[in-house]
């Protein structure tokens, strides 16, 4: 079974760049994984992970009711409705299913994981000090959870 861990972000907009982090440091644990850094978003995506049969999203999220550094586990169907404004173009569910629609190999397993961040709009290339410091509890959490 081919596992794929994306981490999305932009490394250079203080928080926003932690899903990036995070699979750095899940690159650094296993270094047997296919791990993938990406600012792309929406049906961009689809390059990457077509023909995987596994999926681990890690991205950052601003619900602002969340302390920084907290995080959610999600299905693609949790972020669809919810958001139908994004920066990223169109969700991750939407592009999913025009990956099928198209006739790519999809995943069968996705996993979405958040992290609650603080400062996204700021040029800065590492994360805010309480993002940061649970970066590798983080990276251990979704190691365990997802049996890597």
């Amino acid at each position: 079974m081919s596992t794929l861990v994306l981490g999305l972000g932009n490394p250079i907009l203080t928080d926003d760049g932690v899903g990036i982090s995070i699979a750095r440091k899940l690159k650094e644990e296993k270094p047997e994984l296919e791990v993938v850094e990406t600012s792309e978003s929406g049906i961009a995506l689809l390059d990457y992970v077509a023909g995987c049969d596994k999926l681990i999203i890690i991205d950052a999220i601003k619900t602002g009711k969340g302390k920084p550094g907290e995080l959610y586990k999600l299905a693609p169907e949790d972020l669809k409705p919810a958001h139908t404004s994004t920066t990223h173009g169109i969700d991750i569910a939407t592009a999913l299913e025009a990956g099928e629609a198209l006739g790519c190999i999809m995943p069968r397993s996705v996993s979405i994981y958040a992290v609650e961040i603080r400062e996204d709009t700021t040029f800065r290339e590492h994360c805010t000090r309480e993002v940061e410091e649970r970066i590798p509890f983080i990276a251990r959490r979704i190691m365990e959870e997802e049996k890597l």
